[in-house]
C-alpha cells in the first residue's frame, strides 16, 4: 500500500476499483467459459486485466468527456459529413477490433470452433464493464454479416474487409481500407419502431443496384463504412448495403443533419441523415427486406443483454469492493446486516442475467444442427432482451447508492454505466416490441413453446412442472389479452433464469433466486431476502474478497 492508500485508508476511503481482474475474480464467468479452449481462457485473462486498469479506464473517461463532434461542411463551404473522434476513442476501437469483437463469430477461428457466440460474448461481456459506446459499431459490423448472406456477391465484395482485425479509421473508400465498420439505418420519423411506415424510396438502377433517397432519424455510428437500410420497393420493403462513400471517394449522397445530444452512451455518435440518390446493394429478395434484417437484429439483441449483464456486473463489483473498504457505525459496511441483505439480492439477479444472456448466446451457437436450441434461439431472444435489459438501470441506482453520495459523481465508471443502463433497453427494440415479437411466435410457432417449457421444467426440477403450468396459463391469457404480454414475458425470463442456474449447478444461488423470485411476493426494491438465505455467502461467492 502507496502512502498516498495509506491516507485514504486512515480516512475510511477504499481503495478506487482498479487493477482487479473483471476475469478471474468473477466465478460464474470463469465456470460459464471453463469448457472453452485454453488460448481462449488466456485472452479473457487479458482482457479481464485490461478492462480496469488504470489506462483503459481513462480512455474510457476522456472518450465520453470529449463526445464526437460534426462537421457538416468545409472552409470553402463545400460539404463535409465527417464526424470527428476523441483518439480516446480510437484507442478503444483498435483494442477492441484487435480483439475480433466486430468478427470473431464469421472467422472461422479454430480455437472457438462449436463456440463462435459464447467465446465472442465473453470478451463482449468483458469489454462492457469498461465502456459501451464504442461497442455499437462493433454490434452492428458482427451482427451485419448475416444479412449480407442474403447476397453473396455483396458478402464476397464486403466480409474480407470486415473479417479484419486492422483498425482503419481513414476517410477513405471501403475497399481501399484495411478495415470497414458498418452500422444500420432502420428507424425515420413519421414511424420509427413501425418501419413498415418507411417513405425511403429505392429505384432500380442496375442488377441488384438501387438509388435511396429519403432519411433515417436514429442512425448510429455515422462515420461506419457502409450502412444496412431498409427502402420501399414497388415489391415492397428491400433491405440495402449503402455505402458512405463512392469508389472514387466522393460522398454517396449521405447528408448528416446533426448528431443527437443523448442522456448516455455520449462516446458514440448517432445521427440524423438525409439521402437523394444514394448508391446502394439489394440484400435478399425484393420485398424481403423485414425478414432480411431481423437476421441481423436478432444478433444485436444478444449484444444489448450482454452489455446489460457486463455493466450490472461492473457496477455490482465495484460497489461491494466500497463496502468490504469502509466502515460505518463501527462496523464494515459489509458487516452491517441490512447492507448485506441488499448486495446479495442485488448479486442474485446479476448472476441471473449473465447465466441467462450466455445460454442465449450457446443456442446461437447450436441453433443450425439443434431443433431445441433453434426454438431457444427464436423464442427466448425477446425474452432475454427484455428482462436483462429492464433490470439494469435500477440495479445499478442500487449499487450507486450502496457507495452513498461518493457514489454520485461524474469521477467514478459507475455514473457512466448509469447513463448507459437504459440504451439497450430502447434501442434494437424497446419492452413492447420484445414482448410483441413473442406473441408473434406465440401464433404462430407454439410448437417452439413447448420445446422451450420441455427444457426449462427438466431444468427445474421439483419445481418445473408448477412453473411450467403458470407459464401455459400465462400464454393462453396471452392468447385473449395482447396487453398481457409483458405478464408472460417477465414469468418465462425468471424460469428460464433459474432454470440456468439449476442447470449450471448453481445449488443455494439457484435456491434463492427461485424462491425470491418466482415463489416470493411482489417485489419494488432490492434488500428483501429473509433469514433462510445466507446473504454473506452469496456474495462471498459470486464477489470473492481480494486475497
Amino acid at each position: 500500500m502507496n502512502r498516498t492508500d495509506e491516507k485514504l485508508a486512515e480516512l475510511n476511503q477504499p481503495k478506487p476499483w482498479s487493477g482487479i481482474n473483471a476475469y478471474r475474480t468473477d466465478p460464474l464467468i470463469v465456470d460459464l467459459s471453463a469448457n472453452l479452449h485454453r488460448s481462449l481462457r488466456e485472452e479473457f485473462d487479458a482482457i479481464g486485466r485490461y478492462v480496469t486498469s488504470h489506462e483503459a479506464q481513462e480512455l474510457a473517461r476522456m472518450a465520453n468527456q470529449s463526445p464526437p463532434q460534426l462537421r457538416t461542411h468545409g472552409v470553402r463551404g463545400e460539404r463535409l459529413d465527417t464526424v470527428e473522434f476523441h483518439p480516446a476513442w480510437h484507442a478503444l476501437m483498435r483494442r477492441s477490433m484487435s480483439a475480433g469483437l466486430h468478427s470473431s463469430v464469421w472467422d472461422g477461428q479454430t480455437d472457438a470452433k462449436g463456440a463462435e457466440h459464447k467465446a465472442r460474448a465473453v470478451r463482449f461481456f468483458l469489454t462492457a464493464q469498461l465502456e459501451c459506446g464504442h461497442l455499437c459499431p462493433l454490434t452492428m459490423t458482427n451482427a451485419s454479416v448475416a444479412a449480407l448472406m442474403a447476397s453473396p456477391r455483396v458478402q464476397k465484395e464486403w466480409a474480407p474487409k470486415i473479417l479484419s482485425r486492422k483498425y482503419d479509421s481513414s476517410n477513405r473508400p471501403a475497399m481501399q481500407k484495411t478495415a470497414v465498420t458498418l452500422g444500420m439505418g432502420m428507424t425515420e420519423k413519421q414511424g420509427g419502431t413501425d418501419v413498415r411506415a418507411n417513405v425511403t424510396a429505392a429505384t432500380r438502377a442496375g442488377d441488384g443496384i438501387y438509388r435511396l433517397s429519403g432519411h433515417k432519424w436514429f442512425m448510429s455510428a455515422p462515420m461506419s463504412d457502409g450502412f444496412v437500410m431498409l427502402a420501399q420497393m414497388p415489391e415492397g420493403m428491400g433491405c440495402f448495403l449503402v455505402p458512405r462513400l463512392l469508389e472514387d471517394g466522393t460522398a454517396n449522397g449521405l447528408q448528416f443533419q446533426r448528431l443527437k445530444d443523448k442522456i448516455g452512451n455520449r462516446s458514440n455518435a448517432s445521427s440524423e441523415v438525409e439521402f437523394t440518390d444514394a448508391f446502394g446493394y439489394l440484400l435478399g429478395e425484393p420485398g424481403g427486406g423485414i425478414r432480411t434484417i431481423l437476421e441481423m437484429v436478432t444478433l444485436t439483441r444478444l449484444d444489448c443483454a450482454l452489455a446489460s449483464a457486463g455493466i450490472m456486473r461492473a457496477s455490482m463489483a465495484e460497489a461491494v469492493h466500497h463496502v468490504r473498504g469502509r466502515a460505518v457505525f463501527g462496523k464494515k459496511l459489509i458487516d452491517q446486516p441490512i447492507m448485506t441483505r441488499v448486495l446479495a439480492d442485488m448479486a442474485l439477479d446479476v448472476a441471473a442475467a449473465t447465466a441467462l444472456s450466455f445460454r442465449l448466446a450457446d443456442a446461437f451457437d447450436r441453433a443450425r444442427d439443434s431443433a431445441a436450441d433453434a426454438a431457444y434461439a427464436r423464442v427466448m431472444t425477446p425474452v432475454v432482451k427484455y428482462w436483462v435489459c429492464k433490470m439494469a438501470p435500477p440495479l445499478i441506482y442500487e449499487a450507486m447508492e450502496c457507495i452513498g453520495g461518493s457514489g454520485y459523481i461524474e469521477e467514478r465508471a459507475i455514473a457512466r454505466h448509469y447513463r448507459e443502463a437504459p440504451v439497450n433497453a430502447i434501442w434494437e427494440g424497446s419492452g413492447n416490441v420484445m414482448a410483441l415479437d413473442v406473441l408473434r411466435v406465440l401464433a404462430r410457432g407454439k410448437d417452439l413453446f413447448a420445446m422451450v417449457f420441455a427444457e426449462l421444467e427438466r431444468d427445474l426440477g421439483p419445481s418445473g412442472k408448477k412453473t411450467i403450468e403458470v407459464l401455459r396459463v400465462a400464454m393462453a391469457l396471452c392468447e385473449k389479452d395482447e396487453g398481457a404480454a409483458r405478464l408472460l414475458v417477465e414469468q418465462m425470463a425468471l424460469a428460464a433464469a433459474a432454470a440456468e442456474l439449476y442447470r449450471l449447478g448453481a445449488g443455494k444461488i439457484a435456491d434463492a433466486f427461485l424462491e425470491t423470485r418466482l415463489a416470493g411476493g411482489w417485489r419494488y426494491t432490492y434488500g428483501v431476502l429473509d433469514a433462510r438465505f445466507d446473504a454473506r455467502y452469496v456474495i462471498d461467492l459470486l464477489y470473492p474478497p481480494a486475497a
